[in-house]
């Protein structure tokens, strides 16, 4: 059966497992981060739909390539997304822009093996090589003044002191200099403080 509503019902079958697994079981198992999760599948679903439509439109190889880095771009103004999010997210709009955008003249054998590459090379070097049991946090400060360089010692052992937890790193978001806070991300161990993580992470 080689009908357009198959073929889209085919790709679009194994655009979407390929964003499951990249985002729930890849991205979500590391950060615990269900906001990312829902946007990457957002984006990937929407960008699988636009570029599938175009694609019936004789675009030229620099208006695709443009329009994929509009997409590859994008920013969102009210957080500073850090480079693991923005990563997971590009790796969406990849898999959506290849699962749509792939001549019609190769199988779905093919499209399928390439997603099998990637989603592969993506495990390795998320659960094998770059395997870690760290959690994310993220919190609210009101000590601006430890967030300097010179005193991030002694910005560790306040948040150590108040959450009852070791830190293994901490990474500086969004500062509001109106009211002396910063948003902070917060590195734990999570096998050591397993039920940490839903009984404080702020929303």
């Amino acid at each position: 059966m080689n009908s357009p509503l198959f073929d889209l019902a085919v790709r679009f079958l194994i655009n979407t497992v390929m964003l499951i697994l990249i985002t729930r079981f890849l991205y979500y198992t590391g950060s615990r981060k269900k906001e990312y999760v829902f946007t990457s599948n957002i984006i990937g679903v929407a960008v699988f739909f636009l570029c599938y439509l175009l694609s019936s439109i004789n675009l030229e190889l620099g208006l695709a390539l443009g329009l994929f880095a509009i997409f590859g771009i994008l920013r969102y103004r009210t957080t500073t997304v850090q480079i693991r999010e923005m990563t997971y997210m590009f790796l969406a709009i990849t898999v959506s822009v290849i699962n749509s955008l792939t001549a019609a003249g190769y199988s779905a054998l093919i499209i399928l093996g390439v997603n099998t590459v990637i989603l592969l090379i993506t495990a390795i070097l998320e659960l094998l090589w770059f395997r870690r049991s760290k959690s994310i946090l993220t919190v609210r400060y009101e000590k601006i003044e430890l967030i300097r360089p010179e005193n991030r010692p002694a910005l560790i052992e306040d948040l150590e002191k108040r959450l009852g937890i070791e830190v293994l790193d901490v990474h500086i978001g969004a500062i509001n200099f109106l009211r002396d806070t910063a948003m902070l991300e917060i590195l734990y161990d999570a096998k050591r403080y397993p039920s940490f993580l839903s009984d404080f992470q702020e929303s």
